[in-house]
């Protein structure tokens, strides 16, 4: 009888979801997911605990501001998100995403998902629609307070699954094993958002939360000279330094990396991966937010696009001249977003392939078969 009592009780247990011993939960946080981590891709002591979920709150009711509003909140050469769909361009500074590192939103008709993962410098934007062994889901996501190898885990309101950010996939609950779309995005400044699209919209401070907004926590983080990243358990890979920024490319399921000081260095990269023409442009207007307090105070680290290269069924080979982007065979003006501005193919864009700028020490703990460009 007792045996029935205590069989009956830990099934209770495990689908009420009260605290599971699997995670590493240093702090013996009381939880309560419905999670069911009996369906699980990677063993679950990989997770580590750290705050309740949604104690860092993600931004479910954005609000924006136009130009002429948003230059009198936010530093002209701060990063920005940047997305854009049929003309409609959104913005969101990493100065309000550190502080929420989530914003459930919409593109038009486009269901998003903005991400930012300050511990790994991951911003990365997702089509929330989903579909998966047959069913569709529409899911809006929180903050778990975990981590997996530094990197922000997610959870969805529908399901309570838990996604790993950096890659979009679900890792546990009902939902693992399902990615997410990836939605090409840029890593740009205020300022630069707006010189491309002056009608977009950006991310408000009314957030509905008091925060530092403009400030850093993280003072420091993304010095070169440290070799162990926070929170980051296991062996670092010391091909690059651990926060090295990394421009990475996905074509047809492989990856290459463009370590950001060569880069920066070059100002064009013509290249090619998969068999596939590529273009990084590199602009200097844009600082860190993982530096000073103070992010206006922050040094430099530019900002780095990926397009690809052919216009007209015609591959173009770039140049930086004058601190213009200039195509070798017209001389045409291009932009750090991709928009020809002057010349033959003014008014023309090129097309944004999709990459991220994450520190190199989270990029290789996730996909360490990345080929990394050499100079």
């Amino acid at each position: 009888m007792m045996n029935k009592y205590i069989l009956a009780l830990v099934v209770i247990l495990s689908f009420i979801g009260l605290p599971m011993k699997s995670q590493n939960n240093p702090y013996n946080l009381e939880l309560r997911w419905r999670t069911d981590t009996s369906i699980h891709s990677v063993p679950l002591n990989e997770f580590t605990v750290l705050l309740k979920p949604d104690e860092i709150p993600p931004i479910d009711s954005p609000k924006f501001l136009e130009r002429t509003k948003a230059v009198k909140f936010y530093f002209e050469h701060e990063p920005v998100i940047a997305i854009e769909k049929n003309g409609s361009a959104k913005a969101y500074p990493l100065s309000v995403l550190m502080y929420h590192e989530i914003v459930n939103d919409n593109l038009g008709e486009l269901p998003i998902l903005v991400t930012y993962c300050p511990l790994c410098n991951a911003g990365i934007v997702f089509d929330r629609r989903l579909t998966f062994e047959g069913k569709t889901y529409l899911l809006d996501f929180g903050v778990s307070g975990m981590l997996r190898k530094s990197d922000l885990v997610m959870w969805d309101r529908q399901t309570e699954s838990w996604w790993q950010q950096l890659m979009g996939e679900a890792l546990v609950g009902k939902l693992a094993g399902a990615e997410l779309s990836f939605i090409n995005s840029q890593i740009i400044s205020v300022s630069e958002f707006f010189e491309a699209w002056p009608e977009g919209l950006m991310l408000s401070t009314e957030t509905g939360h008091t925060r530092e907004y403009g400030t850093n926590p993280y003072t420091g983080y993304d010095d070169k000279g440290i070799s162990q990243p926070r929170l980051f358990e296991g062996k670092v890979d010391t091909r690059l330094p651990a926060m090295e920024r990394v421009i990475d490319i996905n074509i047809n399921g492989k990856y290459k990396i463009y370590p950001l000081s060569i880069v920066s260095d070059k100002q064009v990269i013509n290249d090619s991966f998969q068999g596939e023409p590529i273009v990084i442009f590199y602009t200097e207007k844009t600082v860190s937010v993982l530096d000073e307090n103070n992010i206006a105070s922050s040094k430099n680290v530019g900002s780095s696009t990926a397009f690809d290269p052919r216009v007209d069924n015609k591959t173009l080979i770039f140049r930086k001249v004058n601190n213009e982007f200039k195509d070798t065979d017209t001389e045409s003006t291009w932009t750090i977003t991709g928009k020809c501005t002057e010349g033959y193919f003014k008014d023309r864009k090129l097309r944004t392939l999709r990459h991220g700028n994450h520190f190199a020490f989270a990029w290789f703990a996730f996909y360490p078969d990345s080929e990394i460009y050499e100079d």
